[in-house]
């Protein structure tokens, strides 16, 4: 028959010695400690990863209207600016003349025409189907060469549309460099 005491022994917990149990309650509140700093520091590393990859994302272009003088048409029409000088990430298409965003962001747009001072001129950027903002100067006798041009920054989400339309009636002169179209990805949202 086994021994009574025996048997009370292997329920009882042994007594630990208060200097070793002061150790292992000190490992087990740092244990948990580097389990928490663990976390933090994947998701910071996470963090960065993600800002990498947004400053990775370049999305800039400049096209040249290119041809001589363009217009008048007696109905708007989207300017198709066929001379690329720069398209970082080919978000402009030089066969239609129009920006698709890439991603979504914050961007800055900017526009110049010239036109021969006798010939009215008028162009709007668009975002999507909205005109945003307008350059444009009036016919003049005594005027042989007109220039205008505007800025804008816009928030787009992916697959918006911007470019530029000529208003009916207007004249524009692409050859040389003045006509420009530009743009570029200022921040990712």
């Amino acid at each position: 028959m086994p021994d009574k005491q025996s048997d009370d022994n292997a329920t009882e917990p042994k007594p630990c010695y208060p200097d070793i149990c002061k150790l292992l309650e000190d490992f087990g509140a740092l244990t948990e400690k580097v389990n928490s700093v663990e976390t933090r520091l994947q998701d910071s590393e996470n963090q960065i990863l993600e800002l990498q990859h947004k400053e990775r994302t370049k999305i800039i272009f400049s096209a040249l209207l290119g041809g001589g003088y363009v217009g008048p048409f007696s109905t708007d029409r989207t300017l198709v600016y066929s001379r690329v000088i720069t398209n970082l990430g080919n978000a402009y298409s030089p066969g239609t003349g129009v920006f698709t965003a890439p991603v979504a962001g914050v961007y800055y747009f900017t526009f110049f025409c010239h036109a021969g001072g006798n010939h009215p001129q008028r162009v709007n950027l668009y975002k999507n189907s909205l005109a945003i903002v307008m350059a444009s100067d009036h016919s003049s006798k005594n005027d042989s060469a007109d220039n205008a041009g505007n800025a804008v920054f816009l928030q787009l989400q992916q697959g918006d549309r911007v470019y530029v339309r000529m208003a009916a009636g207007s004249h524009l002169w692409g050859g040389e460099s003045q006509t420009t179209f530009s743009g570029f990805l200022v921040t990712q949202m």
